[in-house]
């Protein structure tokens, strides 16, 4: 089997060096030559550029605190702002004991 792959190699060669000689000698110009195998060929690398990750953060969490609505009282005319308009004393800051309604009254 050996044997006949190498008759085969060496009747292969034979037929190429006859085509060459043929080419190089047909009047006398050189008109080709003997290729085994292909052109070597080798693409140039592909640049990918690095993938892009953004991080997203998360939206800061805004904690409003508790509303503490309060009543301004004064004590020289025993009574709540907007019922007196103007108090002689500095206005005492009072935290009311029951809900604020929008538009009522303060407790008295």
């Amino acid at each position: 089997m050996k044997k006949i792959a190498a008759i085969g190699v060496c009747g292969v060669l034979a037929v190429a060096g006859l085509v060459a000689s043929a080419s190089v000698y047909a009047h006398g110009r050189f008109y080709g030559g003997v290729v085994i195998g292909g052109p070597i060929w080798v693409p140039p690398p592909v640049y990918y550029p690095p993938p892009v990750y953004v991080e997203r953060v998360p939206a800061p969490v805004y904690v409003e605190p508790p509303r503490q609505d309060y009543w301004y009282y004064c004590q020289e005319s025993k009574a709540y702002y907007p019922y007196v308009q103007n108090c002689p004393s500095p206005w005492m800051k009072v935290v009311p004991n029951t809900p604020a309604v929008p538009g009522g009254p303060p407790p008295q």
